[in-house]
């Protein structure tokens, strides 16, 4: 089996996922076309060794249906010889990429291979994938009374945990707090590609208080809702939540042998990985039996992992993650989440990747572990261990 390692990790700099976001006007196969050339530039690579692009991107319509993984390949230059694959797993696409991407490499099927992945929610509305669609009548007859938005299943992780508001917004102005101080140390310059002249996330708000988030009104209420969960106090809003965002990332991912042949120095080793099935009501807890997978997997602890990166899409995820794993927040997250950073759908797995290495490089880390929950009730979980 081949060792697979990461030489390379890079990301768009955020954008508001609205008409006066700074990449609304960019066509998203031209986003992960930047930083698909990016990795070939920055390491001096061919595209012609390039066995495979597996792309992550959730909404595959409008201007990212058709493969957006392939025609943003051929954006970017690579040989038409380069092949290139769009996946869907959620929230989790990209990281399910890297998954591909570097099994592939371990099982010997790859030599060199990107994952990467894209999401512009100004241009692809989120849900419009689904637009037209008809009842699954098998899936419904399991679900009868019927499946529940991923903001009411955060209601109820909150409700079931005994989370109260202070928690969540409490939560929520940390990570704000700490993505805008590593901007300002400059933690993230060798991470981010400028897209034209845009190369700060947007989405970060420098200012933000809890007392300040207090005052946002819950964002997934209903009657119907309320009827039906009477046990929510409805305390999940726009400020404790990840918000709609424009982004790509990528990693460029090969074989340790084939990184010494074209004398490329790799950053870092990957030690297991693991995906699960959860309850699709409580969808978002299945970062919990995600990681302890992987740290089985791999035959360690919590103890042992120096960084841990657990994609806000709601401030109860990571609060909930921690509590039941017995983690020290301080080890979470510390560059700030998707809360303060943004959620490009599609494009998260490999963000919080290229965050996770360059944080674990800048610290001395060895260990660091991401998951990422994901719709429908999944979510993927992988260690890293950085190369000295």
């Amino acid at each position: 089996m081949q060792e697979a390692v990461i030489v390379d990790v890079v990301r768009t700099a955020s954008g508001k996922g609205k008409p006066s976001g700074a990449l609304a006007g960019v066509h998203p196969g031209d986003l992960l076309a930047t930083v698909l050339r990016s990795l070939l530039d920055r390491n001096g690579l061919d595209g012609s060794e390039v066995d495979d692009v597996i792309a992550g991107c959730v909404s595959q319509v409008g201007d990212q249906a058709l493969n957006i993984g392939r025609t943003a390949a051929l954006a970017a230059g690579f040989p038409e010889s380069v092949p290139a694959t769009t996946v869907d797993r959620q929230c989790g696409s990209s990281q399910q990429a890297v998954h591909f991407a570097a099994q592939g490499v371990m099982a010997g099927a790859y030599d060199v291979a990107i994952a990467c992945g894209v999401e512009s929610m100004s241009r692809v509305v989120m849900g419009a994938a689904n637009a037209g669609g008809t009842p699954l009548a098998p899936l419904d007859s399991r679900y009868p009374e019927g499946l529940i938005s991923q903001g009411v299943s955060a209601e109820l992780i909150a409700a079931r945990w005994k989370l109260n508001r202070e928690d969540l917004d409490s939560y929520s102005a940390r990570s704000h707090q700490r993505a805008a101080a590593a901007a300002a140390s400059g933690a993230f310059d060798r991470e981010i590609v400028p897209v034209g002249t845009h190369h700060v996330d947007e989405t970060v708000r420098a200012g933000t208080t809890q007392e300040g988030l207090a005052g946002l009104r819950p964002a997934f209420y209903s009657e119907d809702m309320a009827a039906r969960f009477p046990e929510i106090d409805w305390m999940v809003s726009p400020g404790n939540s990840s918000p709609l965002t424009d982004g790509a990332s990528a990693a460029l991912i090969m074989s340790a042998e084939r990184a010494a042949a074209l004398g490329l120095t790799p950053r870092a080793r990957f030690r297991s990985f693991a995906v699960t099935g959860s309850d699709p009501f409580l969808m978002l807890t299945g970062v919990i039996p995600a990681t302890q997978s992987a740290l089985a997997r791999a035959g360690l602890s919590e103890d042992d992992i120096d960084a841990f990166e657990v994609n806000e899409a709601f401030a109860p995820v990571p609060l909930v993650w921690a509590r039941e794993l017995n983690v020290d927040e301080a080890r979470v997250n510390v560059r700030g989440g998707a809360i303060a950073l943004g959620h490009p759908l599609g494009g998260s797995g490999t963000r919080l990747l290229t965050t996770l290495v360059h944080h674990l490089e800048d610290t001395g880390g060895r260990l660091g572990l991401q998951t990422m929950c994901e719709g429908g009730g999944m979510a993927n979980a992988m260690i890293i261990e950085r190369i000295a």
